[in-house]
């Protein structure tokens, strides 16, 4: 799943294109809005009847999928709620969602919690529609997480063999996204925090991804301000609902909707994560945390200078002054996502997750795609670096 796109384009500064997800029908953000916006929704997409997929934990130890199911009962909208999915989605639980997706008679799914019951969602979606051959029905996220994965058009799984892989059509993006902070605030604080740091991987890696048109970027520097102020402040006031509704917009602000043209992963850092999370159990927020500030750091020598001068000027938005190079600008910013990570209490490694030093090479290749790739040695000694 979402190997490097190693395509050569020219450069976006100067011509490109943008294009919004057309399935994309509305979000609504704010402290109690599941309450007006879901009715809204499903009104907007006429939806009759909803499967709630979630996972174990939010529907065993909290009142929130209550609160969705409660809403969904007052709009008679209410079919049944699917809750083994596990992290990194596992595809035996997608495919049993698939079947209560279809006894209930569902039309629509209300997925509730992080990164796993979004792409759950899109995969159980994908496959119902390569059963019938019809339409793609709908998604309703309501995230209480920061991994931005209500954003996406592609799903990524685990499949049987335990690797990561991914579905993708335009038309899985959900249809509608609600973003009520009050629904995070029983998100275990590892979590909320570390795919913070996700969304700050996401705001990173579009500034050099391929395709990303300058106003996205500039979203992405926004997004970049915002999650180094109110990540730490979050830790600091874990209850402050305000805090948390900024981070969630931040979050979108990340990860902006888009059509693209190729379905890919944003950049080295994810490609890596794509490939460390599901195999050893890693979250994704923690392989984010190991990833991405050793990642800028190989960008200061092997990125090209326009990818250069993006990730440089995202000092400025973080109000620290330009060491007067682009290459020690970079490293600078390297340094400081270190040192969010470090201060959040985030700081990870790879025996701490017991991966393989035999393993690195293969994994190395798989997110670069190929072992003829010229950047590999260093990639390879990155991993090493993680130990």
């Amino acid at each position: 799943m979402s190997s490097l796109d190693t395509t050569k384009y020219d450069s976006s500064n100067l011509s490109g294109s943008y294009s919004w997800i057309e399935s994309l029908k509305g979000v609504y953000y704010g402290p109690g809005s599941v309450k007006t916006a879901l009715p809204k929704l499903l009104k907007t997409l006429g939806a009759k009847k909803a499967l709630v997929v979630t996972g174990r934990s939010l529907h065993d130890k909290t009142d929130i999928v209550k609160t969705v199911e409660n809403i969904l009962k007052e709009h008679n909208a209410y079919g049944a709620t699917f809750y083994e999915i596990g992290q990194h989605a596992p595809v035996a639980g997608i495919r049993n969602g698939l079947k209560k997706f279809k006894e209930v008679g569902a039309d629509v799914i209300v997925s509730v919690g992080g990164g796993s019951p979004v792409d759950a969602a899109k995969a159980i979606l994908y496959f119902q529609q390569q059963e019938t051959g019809g339409p793609f029905l709908n998604q309703i996220a309501i995230p209480t997480t920061l991994s931005a994965a209500e954003y996406t058009s592609g799903a990524g799984y685990t499949n049987d063999e335990g690797f990561k892989v991914a579905v993708s059509a335009p038309q899985l993006t959900p249809a509608g996204i609600i973003l009520d902070a009050e629904l995070t605030l029983a998100t275990p604080e590892r979590l909320w925090l570390s795919t913070g740091m996700r969304a700050v991987d996401h705001a990173v890696e579009n500034l050099y991804r391929p395709l990303v048109a300058p106003p996205i970027k500039h979203l992405c520097y926004a997004a970049l301000a915002d999650l180094f102020k109110y990540l730490p402040a979050s830790k600091a006031n874990p209850q402050d609902v305000a805090i948390r509704q900024k981070l969630q917009i931040a979050s979108w602000m990340s990860l902006w909707p888009l059509k693209m043209e190729k379905y890919s992963a944003l950049g080295l850092s994810h490609a890596l994560g794509h490939k460390l999370g599901a195999r050893y159990s890693i979250p994704h927020g923690i392989t984010s945390c190991l990833t991405l500030a050793p990642v800028v750091a190989l960008k200061a020598e092997i990125a090209s200078q326009e990818d250069k001068e993006w990730l440089a000027g995202a000092l400025f938005y973080l109000r620290k002054p330009s060491t007067g190079s682009l290459e020690s600008d970079i490293l600078k910013l390297s340094a400081d996502i270190q040192q969010l990570v470090d201060d959040l209490g985030l700081h990870s490694t790879l025996t701490e997750y017991k991966v393989p030093r035999e393993h690195i090479p293969q994994i190395a290749e798989l997110a670069v795609g190929s072992k003829d790739d010229p950047t590999l040695p260093k990639v390879v000694a990155l991993l090493e670096s993680l130990y």
